[in-house]
């Protein structure tokens, strides 16, 4: 198949980006019949990064599997909040709920100067076994630690109370909104990843109300919500005892809230 040829399928297919997937896809080929395959697969509406296995996320390359929540580039808003508001002189504590592929605590971590000796303490988490099968793939070889449960439950109880920097980037799409969403996500994403109750908070009301109970003094909870979601998100914070804040960047499109944990 020759580039050409890629590309005007996945225009037919409807792919704005035609040009540039064809040259990753053509890149991530290790034959012409996988080629084939693999323009195939996008042209049906599969995720470019389930297409080829990998995603491109602050700078690094994670993996992402079928079925698994792809992570977003307006995510990296989130990441770049975390890592500004991050404790100063001493090495992270760093749990990252609803963890998918893991790459939100991957990122962090690498910005903070990595794992090991002296660095982050990465943890991560996902009620879904897909998606802790692809995390163990991204964050057991940086040195990092993925358990799969329900928000808190599956984390070591050694960790409670040491939780600098607490992620949880929970689904945050109203049930009744996902219909509306792009098939990309609605057809090749588990719902469990997508789906965030009636008002799109379900789940991260059940995660701010246990995180006091995991962060260190100082430590924050970081989660991304819609820009009309902030402020209700920045209440339920409040509600959990945690002091809210709410970033908002327009470039990403992005709402990012916190909540401290008193000193």
């Amino acid at each position: 198949m020759t580039d050409n040829s890629a590309i005007a399928r996945l225009r037919e297919a409807g792919c704005v980006f035609a040009e540039d997937e064809a040259q990753v896809i053509q890149s991530a080929a290790r034959t012409p019949q996988e080629l084939d395959a693999m323009i195939g697969q996008r042209a049906t509406g599969l995720p470019l990064e389930q297409v080829v296995g990998w995603a491109e996320f602050c700078g690094l390359r994670v993996h992402v599997d079928p079925g698994v929540f792809v992570p977003r580039r307006r995510s990296e808003f989130l990441v770049e909040t975390a890592v500004t508001l991050a404790p100063a002189g001493t090495p992270p504590v760093l749990v990252d709920l609803c963890c998918g592929t893991g790459a939100l605590g991957l990122a962090v971590a690498a910005k903070l100067g990595g794992t090991g000796q002296g660095g982050a303490e990465p943890h991560a988490a996902d009620l879904d076994p897909a998606a802790v099968r692809c995390a163990r793939r991204n964050v057991e070889p940086a040195g990092g630690h993925v358990y799969e449960g329900d928000l808190f439950a599956p984390l070591p109880a050694a960790l409670r109370g040491r939780v600098t920097i607490l992620i949880c980037n929970a689904p945050y799409v109203p049930t009744t909104e996902i219909p509306l969403l792009p098939a990309e996500a609605r057809d090749h994403e588990h719902h469990v990843a997508l789906d965030g109750g009636a008002d799109g908070l379900a789940v991260l009301r059940r995660a701010a109300a246990e995180a006091p109970a995991w962060l260190a003094p100082g430590g924050r909870m970081l989660t991304e919500t819609s820009e009309r979601q902030s402020a209700l998100m920045a209440d339920v914070m409040a509600a959990a005892g945690l002091a809210p804040d709410v970033y908002e960047n327009e470039d990403f499109g992005s709402a990012v809230v916190t909540g401290t944990m008193p000193r």
